[in-house]
Order: C-alpha cells, then structure tokens, then sequence
C-alpha cells in the first residue's frame, strides 16, 4: 500500500533533540539504565506561585476560548517585562501569545518568508530554526563558529554571507546549544552591518535569558535604535520557570508582522491554554530574583560538569555564559575505533555513548557545529556525576 505523503513533509527532518529522547525512552523500557541528558528541560517543578495562580483561574471558572493573540492583561504584562527587562517599549498590539516560544518563531518565519528567501542562522543554532525555514521553503543558510570563538560569529562572518536574497538572521543569545552569550558591543557590530541592509530582518530568541553565569549580562538585540523596527525578539516560560510542558511563549516587533502572526496562528491553533495564560500573568510579572535558587544550582552544576569533562582526554570544553547545556569539541575521536565501533562523525559518537556508556547527548550536526556534542546539564548532580563517570569509561 502507498502512503502518499506531500513533498513538504518528506523533506522536513525530524528533530535531533526529541529523536535521541525517544531512543532513550525505548531503551529505558527494554530495561536499561540510561542517563537523559539530551532535552533542554530544568528538573526542578513549577514554582508554587506559579501553581497557585492557575488553581485560581481554575476556581473563577477560565474555561473558554481565549483571544488569538492572547489576554490582554497577559500582553500588557509582557509589555511591562520588555520595558523593565530589556529597556524595549512596546504597545500591546507588538505583542503576540503563542502555544511556546517554538510556535512564536514558527509563525515570524512564515509570515516573512517566502520560497527561494535565503535564512541565515548563526551556527551553533536550535536544531528547529532549519526545519522551519525548510518548511517555508526558504533556504536555510549557515555561519558556522567553533570553540576557538567561544561559539560567536563575527561582523565580517556576517557580511560575507548577505546576499540579494537575504531575508531574516536568527539569533540566539544565551545560545542553545553552547551556552554562549553575545555582549552588546558584538551585537552593536553586527547590527553595525545589518544597517547597511535595510530589507533584512532579525529574530532573537532571548528563551534564556533569566539564566546566565559569572555576572555576563543579557542584551536585547532589539535594544539597538537602528535595528529595532526590523527585530522580531522572542521569549517564553519554559526555560527560566520549569514551565515546559504550560506551553507559553509570547513576542514582540513591528505591530504589522504582530498582526500578521496573530492571522497565521488563528487558522493553525487559536489562542493559548486558558489556565496557562493566567498563571503566565504572574510568572511574567514576577520578580528575576523569585527563581534565583533554580539559577545558582544549575550554576554549581556547570561548574562541576565542566571540571569533570575537562578531565577527559579528548573533550575540549569552553565555560558557556548561560543557558544549561555544555557544548564540548569531541572531534579528536574522528577516525577512530572506541571498543571496536568506528567513530567517523559527531553522530557516531552520540550514539556511541548512548549504546555503551547508556548516557543520550545529542549531535552536534543537529546545531551546524559538526564536531560536537550538547549534553544537558538540567538533571540532578547525581545523574550528571554517574553521567560523566560511563562517559570516561567509555572513552578510556
């Protein structure tokens, strides 16, 4: 029996991320004790502000369909987040409540794109910006970094890769999945560049940006005056709030591409989860410092893996800013037999782990970066310690 499927969904790859959670799971339920450390998701359960909030939007009976682009008070709240967090004023009609940030990126991309649009993504990347160009038939264009620049592209890297077909650079800062953050005068030099091309637009996706290290600050992209009638800025729950599976991102830019998303979104899913988006109204209002105890762990965990993996001969390991992943060079082991299994690329030796050391990672393909690894350090320090030791072993 044939199973005609469209071109459009042949030719869109399945996420890197969910594909080595799921091969995890099933190894997990032939009875294997495998270590997660392969999803962006923090351990810790929603904070209990958070929690009490939906139970009273539960108890006052929200229950009924709520407006495309989301509450209003839950839009005049972001609003208010911009302006405290990010000095970027934006009205309530820049703003738009998605179903997660994912959804919200989603949606820029298919309003601005159309098929033969060059996207540039900044290398290492979130493994969805490429697929989602993809699907708008757009051309998916990579500017690859390494290690040796802390996993940062520079303004000359930028402007050699601008061509007439240029549409939208997405960025990405803290970096999944490096943990890399741009400071403000990197950003001013690539915005520096951008001016001299006034039909390019920008996504940055600021979805961790509550967690970053060593007193690096977070800048907005859309905080530089010239760039921020063109910058779409991106942000969520999940990250910063253990509000994964809640299901809230939100953006704001341009009120023209605003209503555009809200048109998109009202054919696709409509409006989000009524009981999400009134917890989200005082998770957003909420103080930075109500979720610092979720920050300095994850902290003192990044410390401990790096200091453990810098102890393997082989990984070469940078100290990321943010975000909870460490992103090693793992490059060395090309070309060579671990326990009589060939490792040619960094997707050999993702898999290497997963079958020998029982520990999932995820390729670094899946980024651009193809001669590393994303291990996830959003798991208790037992797991991650455990984690470590089957990986030297592995290796040795």
């Amino acid at each position: 029996m044939s199973h005609p499927l469209s071109e459009r969904i042949k030719s869109l790859p399945a996420s890197a991320t969910l594909a080595m959670a799921a091969k995890a799971r099933e190894l997990k339920n032939e009875g294997k004790d495998i270590i997660g450390l392969s999803l962006g998701e923090p351990d810790f359960n929603t904070p209990d502000f958070i929690k009490e909030a939906a139970v009273e939007a539960i108890n006052a009976d929200y229950n009924s369909y709520t407006p495309v682009d989301g509450y209003a008070e839950l839009k005049e709240a972001i609003c208010t987040k911009f302006k405290r967090d990010n000095g970027l004023e934006y009205a309530s009609n820049q703003i738009v409540v998605s179903t997660g940030a994912k959804q919200s990126i989603a949606n820029v991309v298919q309003v601005l794109i159309n098929p033969g649009d060059d996207v540039l993504l900044v290398a290492p990347y979130w493994v969805s910006y490429s697929a989602m160009v993809i699907l708008a038939e757009g051309n998916p264009i990579e500017i690859r970094s390494g290690i040796e620049t802390d996993f940062k592209i520079t303004a000359e890297q930028l402007a050699a890769a601008i061509t007439p077909k240029t549409k939208l650079v997405m960025l990405n800062s803290p970096n999944n999945p490096s943990g890399s953050m741009y400071t403000k005068e990197e950003y001013e030099a690539l915005a520096a560049v951008l001016e001299q091309h006034p039909d390019i637009y920008v996504l940055s996706d600021e979805i961790y940006e509550h967690i970053h290290y060593d007193n690096a600050t977070p800048f907005s992209f859309a905080a530089i005056p010239s760039m921020y009638d063109r910058t779409i800025t991106v942000n969520g729950l999940a990250k910063a709030f253990a509000m994964t599976g809640w299901r809230i991102g939100y953006l704001g830019g341009p009120a023209w591409i605003a209503k555009a998303c809200t048109k998109i979104q009202g054919q696709v899913t409509s409006g989000t989860n009524c009981i999400a988006q009134r917890a989200a109204i005082t998770a957003v209002q909420a103080p930075v410092g109500k979720i610092k105890y979720m920050v300095d762990e994850f902290d003192f965990r990044r410390k401990r893996i790096i200091e453990l993996l810098e102890d393997i001969e082989g990984f070469e390991v940078n100290v990321p800013k943010g975000a909870f992943y460490v992103f090693p060079d793992i490059s060395s082991f090309f070309g060579k037999k671990l326990n009589g299994k060939q490792i040619e690329n960094a997707s050999d030796f993702a898999m290497y782990l997963l079958e020998e050391a029982n520990v999932a990672t995820v390729t670094g393909d899946a980024f651009g970066c193809p001669n590393n690894i994303r291990i996830s350090y959003a798991a208790s320090l037992e797991e991650i310690e455990e984690a470590i030791r089957r990986i030297r072993v592995a290796v040795s």
